[in-house]
């Protein structure tokens, strides 16, 4: 089983910025816990700050991939365009969000991408990740 995992906008910062709502533990730390976790899985890890690299990863391996865990960030609530990409493969995406985003902003209430998703899974800190990858595991 091949698994991606697509991170957008600021979760590079994972671990430095804004502690007190996504922890202190680096995203590249988790990942390897995960791998260790799943090591019949192959789990893959890409990570953009601009919209267009992440349709493009999408677009890339939505078409022979077994799932794509995706944590847009803020494009979650304004991309159109990753909607679209996302509605334009095959392969089944699960949204994530590091956050309780219902616990935050207004603005954060509403996803753009959640229609386009097989599901969606927020509030567990960095385990969500985890979540979406048992999700995809019970097809």
């Amino acid at each position: 089983m091949n698994i991606q995992i697509i991170n957008g906008p600021n979760l590079n910062l994972l671990g430095v910025r804004e502690k007190s709502i996504y922890g202190d533990t680096g995203f590249e730390t988790y990942l390897t816990e995960l791998q260790k976790r799943y090591p019949g899985i192959v789990i893959n890890y890409y990570q953009s700050n601009v919209e267009g690299e992440i349709i493009n990863k999408l677009h890339e391996v939505g078409f022979n991939y077994d799932g794509i865990i995706l944590n847009a960030g803020a494009y979650t609530h304004t991309s159109v365009a990753i909607a679209d990409a996302i509605a334009g493969i095959n392969t089944p995406v699960i949204e994530v969000h590091i956050s309780n985003v219902y616990k935050r902003e207004e603005f954060r209430h509403t996803s753009m991408l959640a229609r386009n998703c097989k599901g969606v899974i927020a509030g567990f800190g960095l385990d969500s990740y985890r979540l979406a990858v048992e999700s995809l595991l019970a097809k």
